[in-house]
């Protein structure tokens, strides 16, 4: 992957990873069809750029450990006072941006899984 890519991928994830705490601290991840779009085209960008293979078993590892808490946390956090609408907005929204990322990648794996025969 040529420097430009990889450049790319990786200021990706940060603005990403930005926009969904802000957009959940906002409430605007549930409500906007543009941010929720965004979120989901970063996340594919991601995806396909910032995992290389040797990356792979470790991303999805993490991201799918991402996911799982991210939904139950948010679910359970979202019960506290004051916050936990907050909390559950910023997990809905890196739930947005992370699962299109991890369906990328595991695709990719399964390929090249069935690629090496």
């Amino acid at each position: 992957m040529t420097d430009a890519l990889a450049k790319v991928g990786s200021w990706a994830f940060i603005l990403g990873v930005i926009i969904a705490v802000i957009a959940g601290l906002v409430d605007l991840g549930s409500n906007s069809a543009t941010v929720t779009g965004l979120l989901i085209a970063l996340g594919m960008i991601v995806g396909f750029l910032n995992v290389t293979g040797k990356e792979t078993t470790a991303f999805l590892l993490a991201s799918v450990s991402l996911v799982l808490v991210s939904k139950m946390g948010g679910e359970i956090m979202g019960d506290v006072p004051t916050i936990g609408p907050y909390i559950n907005g910023v997990f809905g929204a890196i739930l947005t941006f992370v699962v299109p990322a991890t369906i990328i990648v595991a695709l990719k794996a399964i390929y090249a899984l069935a690629a090496d025969e």
